[in-house]
């Protein structure tokens, strides 16, 4: 039962509500007694509400994260992660460890063990089918041949990897293997057991206009940017626990001949891919059926079609066969390791209402909307100059994932602007000219969820604080066919005004140049140079403003007047001429401040320095990422075969640079741990990373 304020005044005698609306002769101030009341109800529903928590808390699909260690202690789990790390919760362990107990050792529990703990989608394999072997004539098996058919190319296409065996499919098989799998170099041996995963996720982009290639109105990218991308899966959830996974489960590429098979499996509304057309301006886009679309392989654009559209996964590449007067809109998957940079993910916690929000003299918080959805003639640039912001500042806020070709000037004005993408949104915004930010010591601009290409950012005037948050300001200004930069070593952050602070929280950001009086923080971001030799971070002429860094990777040369804090860092840079060695990360103070748990690299001058890597000069401790090429899936992603050192080397055991939040290395070892507890004796287990 809820109790509030009326309630309980309602429950006392009239003959003590009337005497108490005697005692003040005021309409406007509530009685006594009824004030005494609304301070015992507001205690009741504190009350309530715990009463309600204790109740959730008996169960572990609804109780509070530090309740789950002692819900596993029921049940005999030990070592569960601490609460609070998002990453790390363990509530689907605890909840189906008595289902891991009933079915230990089989394929499915394990697999689905390796889900719950790691958060990633999984795939168990018991190596001993894919042997090459005789076989007992009383359990003969059709699939398990001991030669692989040349002939069959999409089957081919799985060699090596999580799914050689597949219900309904011949097995590609092999010969054995003695290298010990838990050390990733030995595989199909009998008590072998392989767990693959896939790290990165497939984030989505809906509604996105394609790209033309410039001078074509029938060939078109699928990524805003205008490059090469690959497409992603969006997995689909299984629905039983005896199910393994399959192709479709997982977030991995997109197969060009996995696609012609099974075109209804990834093509359609809510599936991995969908290729819209809109008829005329503002109109309602129509989806384009299945049946019109072909599967090629356009390198080079060849394999052009003659009547109907093809699509390219692997490349991200669409052809038609006839031009088209608007764009088609994309609806498609791309892969990265974390919710970074902007994208179509729950942002919400990022609109902080309280430093955030602008009100009107009346009170009401002042929002003007953009969407090329809802009419393609609106822009941001409109918005920003609309007159209600004037007085007051407020939200320009982009309501959809289109692609906005304008230019842009902010100039804040004595308050504060907000311009942001809506959650679960992704604007790509291509600037003709440098967008300008101007302002005031009391202003603040802030920039949240958009992804910026074609120009960067300048900041003049006396702008009090600048925000980027959750975006991607393109590394390079801008990307080619191939997706290289076409500006490298063009900066795409400048500070030119007095006495500014600067955030950058989850972005992807090229070069940062500012003057030596702004103050820079940077957290669970990238810094990229487009090169190690090129300057990451620095000033007009040579050293940029104090700079604190957290949780983040940098690539390029890093010049500071003072490093306040480097912690959880990667600094990868090198020396621009070997004959005249300037320090790769210098910074010119080296009295004040402190790097911690972090990459420097060799040569560099910093203040004092406590567990960083390399110790000494060597060379053989040294970051190894998937890729530093800005839009490769796996970009800043560091390898399974990164140094230790690196790879568990935070201050918390997880791996240092931008992914340091996603704890990777503290869910590989709990894996460990819960494998050894759940293998049948004599099985050994190896964990594999497939992205």
């Amino acid at each position: 039962m809820t109790f509030d304020e009326q309630k309980l005044y309602d429950l006392l005698p009239s003959i003590y509500r009337i005497r108490d609306a005697e005692q003040t002769g005021d309409p406007n101030q509530a009685p006594p007694l009824k004030a005494l009341l609304s301070i015992l109800a507001e205690q009741a529903n504190v009350l309530e509400e715990n009463l309600a928590q204790l109740y959730d808390d008996q169960f572990v699909e609804t109780c509070a994260p530090w309740v789950l260690a002692y819900l596993g202690d029921l049940i005999g789990i030990k070592g569960l992660p601490g609460a609070g790390l998002e990453a790390l919760n363990p509530r689907a362990e605890v909840a189906h460890t008595i289902g891991y107990r009933r079915r230990k050792g089989t394929a499915a529990m394990l697999e689905q063990l390796a889900r719950d703990i790691t958060n990633w989608p999984a795939r168990a394999v018991e190596f001993f089918q894919l042997l090459a072997a005789n076989q007992y004539l009383n359990h003969v098996r059709p699939e398990n041949s001991s030669f692989i058919s040349v002939r069959g190319a999409e089957r081919l296409e799985y060699l090596d990897g999580a799914f050689e065996h597949l219900t309904g499919e011949k097995d590609l098989t092999h010969t054995v293997d003695v290298r010990r799998i838990a050390s990733r170099r030995g595989r199909y041996n009998i008590p072998n057991v392989g767990i693959f995963l896939w790290r990165l996720e497939a984030f989505p982009l809906t509604s996105a206009p394609a790209v033309p290639v410039a001078g074509s109105k029938t060939r078109f990218f699928f990524n805003p940017l205008g490059c090469d991308s690959p497409l992603f899966n969006s997995p689909e959830t299984e629905d039983q626990v005896t199910h393994l996974a399959e192709p479709i489960n997982v977030a991995d590429r997109i197969r060009r001949r996995v696609l012609l098979r099974s075109l209804q499996d990834y093509y359609g509304k809510d599936k991995s891919l969908l290729l819209e057309q809109q008829t005329a301006p503002n109109a309602q886009p129509e989806p384009i059926p299945a049946d019109q679309i072909v599967v090629c392989d356009l390198s080079d654009w060849i394999n052009l079609p003659a009547s109907k559209i093809a699509i390219d996964p692997a490349l991200g590449r669409i052809a038609f066969s006839t031009d088209q007067q608007q764009p088609p809109l994309v609806t498609f998957h791309y892969g990265f390791s974390a919710p970074m940079g902007g994208g179509e993910y729950n942002r919400l916690s990022a609109f902080d209402s309280r430093q955030t929000q602008v009100l009107n003299d009346q009170g009401e918080p002042i929002i003007k909307r953009v969407s090329h959805a809802l009419d393609n003639s609106a822009t941001i640039a409109a918005a920003l100059s609309h007159p209600d912001l004037s007085p007051h500042g407020g939200t320009v806020e982009v309501l959809d994932s289109n692609r906005y070709e304008e230019n842009l000037t902010i100039d804040s004005n004595g308050k504060t602007i907000l311009l942001r993408a809506a959650d679960k949104h992704r604007p790509t915004v291509v600037l003709g000219a440098t967008l300008n930010i101007s302002g005031g010591k009391d202003d603040e601009v802030i920039i949240d969820g958009l992804l910026i290409a074609g120009a960067g950012i300048k900041v003049t005037g006396k702008l009090g604080r600048l925000r980027l948050r959750h975006c991607t300001l393109v590394p390079g200004i801008a990307l080619d066919n191939d997706g290289n930069p076409t500006k490298p070593k063009t900066p795409s952050l400048i500070i030119e005004s007095e006495n500014t602070r600067v955030d950058i929280d989850h972005t992807i950001v090229g070069s940062v140049r500012a003057r030596v009086d702004t103050e820079v923080t940077i957290q669970n971001s990238i810094v990229d140079a487009t090169g190690q030799t090129n300057v990451a971070y620095g000033g007009a002429a040579k050293f940029g403003g104090p700079l604190r860094i957290t949780n983040s990777t940098v690539i390029g040369q890093v010049r500071t007047t003072i490093m306040r804090l480097a912690s959880n860092t990667i600094f990868m840079a090198r020396f621009e001429d070997e004959t005249k060695p300037v320090p790769p990360v210098h910074a010119e103070r080296r009295q004040e401040g402190c790097a911690r748990f972090s990459y420097l690299s060799p040569g560099a001058a910093v203040p004092f320095r406590f567990h960083c890597q390399p110790e000494s000069d060597s060379l053989l401790v040294r970051p190894r990422f998937v890729s530093t090429r800005f839009n490769d899936p796996g970009y800043c992603q560091l390898s399974a075969t990164c140094p230790c050192e690196i790879r568990c080397g935070a201050d918390d055991e997880s791996s240092m640079g931008a992914f340091h939040d996603l704890f990777e290395p503290r869910r590989e070892a709990h894996l460990r741990t819960r494998l050894d507890e759940y293998l049948r004796f004599g099985l050994e287990a190896g964990i594999f990373y497939v992205t």
